[in-house]
């Protein structure tokens, strides 16, 4: 076959295939183009998943009858004219291609009426790439755009859409994308003869309900606010509480200069930040607002326009990752609060921080003293007036519960700590703290302990030596299967070294591959305050669990415990009056 140059009508069908994709793609490109267009409101109609019909109308500023034909023309646009220009974009769309790909495989008609008292309106159509005349036509000010039988010339592309549910589900997923990247534009949304979506425009004090009607009522109440910025970059919105995770990563919206994009740098920035209080397996959520500098920032990666690069990527991941960090450290009691009730709606009072600026306090006093100031011969009476003036947010310890959970009253009532996960927190904590600051404090030993372990295992710790060395061990082989170690962590000089080390063997060798935690010395680190905590059935005095919450409450993270899990719960006096029908 000779080379020749390609009919305008399939070049447009080909660059359909990298625009749209399915029904969605097509509402995403004509709302980005209503908002770029300053609508204050879009109303979107569906039919038969968006096969039938795809209609948005908006009240923006609209076109001249004689820019309808140019609208509709390979790469034209109002918003960029320059390479100057494309270097600092701030719109939504600037490639000039999403409306030709989308007449070219569809039946088109497109009516608009500019704003500032036009007369009357004008429309045209396209018909699978066949353009008619440009003709008067009744309509207010703003745009309209009707997409009807979406890919009937293309039957190779039409094989490929789903079900009809299954089509609207990704329709009204972008739609809800949308209506979070602009609190202040009125989203509508019918299907068929069904009004499915309905979201007034709101000021900064009504973003909460928007939030609300795209995530559900559990989000607010299980989130806390962010706001931080550096230089010319500034990252805004809400994060989930680790307690709030999902099996999939369904509720993780991003949002770079208001621009909805799906960008793996920040994704992965979020993901290390809640690295450290995620259960394995489960999906944060969260609703991110990243703005910079448009110089800083490439949004022409991809025609979907999905993507983006970053002038400066690694300042920017470590930027997002250490605000979604700090942020996250502020979940300890006292900052944010556990419900025992899961059906239970959450007041304002029980999530302080949701709606304030962050104020990261240092912790109070030295919870490591504390703790050496218990003694297990300690009176384990407790006086009428210390429950009285229990200010502290986990309360005073009542009693232990089968050598697992603490019992604790506080003001608010009754106060559950599972002391195994706690424990775990509080020392993780202190280990990275050492580590970060001088180094673990370690002891040499007057005379080696010698661990016999499988060959393999010996090979792994010396693969890992690095990381042993940093959490205050010195060690080397004796043999292909003894392990001598010379020097450990101090807190471990006066227990069993022996069997505590070879757990901590086991534990890594069982976590490879799959620990949440990706950096070898923080994964080390939290197996070794997994197994060196406090465990099931340890008898505890009650000054030696409330020494154990003090730390809790002036520990970062201390809501879940290493591996994701809460550390504690509350049942407020509400919820037990509601358990005895008290008032009734």
């Amino acid at each position: 076959m000779p080379i020749r140059v390609l009919a305008s009508e399939l070049i447009d069908q080909i660059a359909a295939g990298e625009v749209i994709e399915r029904p969605a793609s097509v509402v995403k490109e004509l709302v980005e183009n209503a908002l770029d267009a300053d609508a204050h409101r879009i109303d979107i109609d569906i039919e038969r998943g968006g096969i039938g019909l795809i209609r948005v109308r908006d009240d923006g500023v609209g076109m001249s009858p004689d820019e309808l034909p140019i609208a509709l023309s390979r790469h034209a646009t109002s918003k960029i004219a320059s390479l100057a220009d494309l270097a600092a974009v701030t719109t939504l769309g600037f490639r000039g291609e999403a409306l030709p790909s989308i007449a070219s495989v569809s039946r088109l008609r497109l009516l608009s009426r500019p704003r500032g008292g036009a007369e009357r309106a004008a429309e045209m159509g396209v018909d699978g790439g066949r353009v008619s005349a440009v003709r008067p036509a009744p309509h207010p000010p703003g745009t309209s755009i009707e997409i009807r039988d979406l890919f009937f010339n293309v039957p190779a592309r039409r094989k490929f859409v789903r079900s009809e549910a299954t089509e609207f589900g990704h329709i009204m997923r972008w739609v809800e994308r949308l209506a979070l990247s602009r609190f202040d534009v009125s989203f509508r949304l019918r299907h068929g003869e069904r009004r499915v979506f309905d979201a007034p425009a709101v000021d900064a004090a009504g973003e909460e309900a928007r939030l609300t009607a795209v995530l559900g009522a559990e989000f607010l109440p299980a989130a806390v606010a962010l706001r931080s910025g550096a230089g010319p970059v500034g990252l805004s919105g809400w994060v989930g509480l680790p307690t709030a995770s999902r099996a999939h990563p369904d509720q993780q919206f991003w949002f770079v200069n208001g621009r909805s994009v799906r960008d793996r740098l920040l994704s992965n920035a979020v993901r290390l930040a809640y690295r450290d209080v995620l259960y394995h397996g489960r999906h944060a959520v969260y609703v991110l607002y990243l703005t910079l500098d448009p110089h800083l920032l490439d949004v022409n990666a991809h025609p979907s326009k999905l993507e983006v690069r970053f002038r400066d990527s690694r300042q920017v991941h470590d930027f997002v990752f250490r605000a979604v960090e700090q942020a996250l450290a502020g979940t300890s009691p006292g900052r944010s609060a556990v419900s025992a009730s899961a059906d239970s709606a959450a007041g304002p009072h029980e999530y302080a921080g949701r709606a304030q600026s962050f104020d990261f306090a240092d912790a109070r006093g030295d919870p490591w003293a504390l703790a050496a100031s218990v003694r297990d011969s300690a009176s384990g009476t407790m006086a009428a007036a210390d429950i009285a003036q229990a200010a502290q947010p986990l309360g005073t310890a009542l009693a232990q519960l089968h050598g697992i959970y603490i019992l604790s009253q506080s003001a608010e009532g009754l106060i559950l700590v599972d002391m195994h996960a706690a424990h775990e927190r509080v020392l993780y904590e202190k280990f990275k703290a050492e580590e970060a600051a001088q180094g673990i404090l370690s002891q040499h030993l007057l005379e080696p302990v010698v661990i016999e372990v499988k060959s393999h295992e010996l090979d792994a710790v010396l693969e890992d030596r690095a990381s042993w060395e940093r959490a205050g061990f010195e060690l080397d082989a004796l043999g292909p299967t003894r392990l001598a170690l010379r020097r450990v962590p101090a807190f471990l000089a006066s227990g069993d070294v022996a069997a505590t080390v070879g757990a901590v063997i086991r534990d890594l060798e069982l976590d490879a591959g799959v620990h949440h935690l990706d950096g070898a010395v923080d994964k080390f680190l939290g197996t070794l305050a997994c197994r060196t905590s406090i465990h099931a059935h340890r008898r505890l005095t009650l000054p030696e669990m409330n020494a154990l919450l003090r730390q809790m409450e002036a520990t970062e993270r201390a809501n879940q415990c290493n591996h994701g899990r809460p550390t504690w719960a509350r049942l407020t006096l509400s919820q037990l009056d509601h358990l005895f029908l008290r008032g009734r």
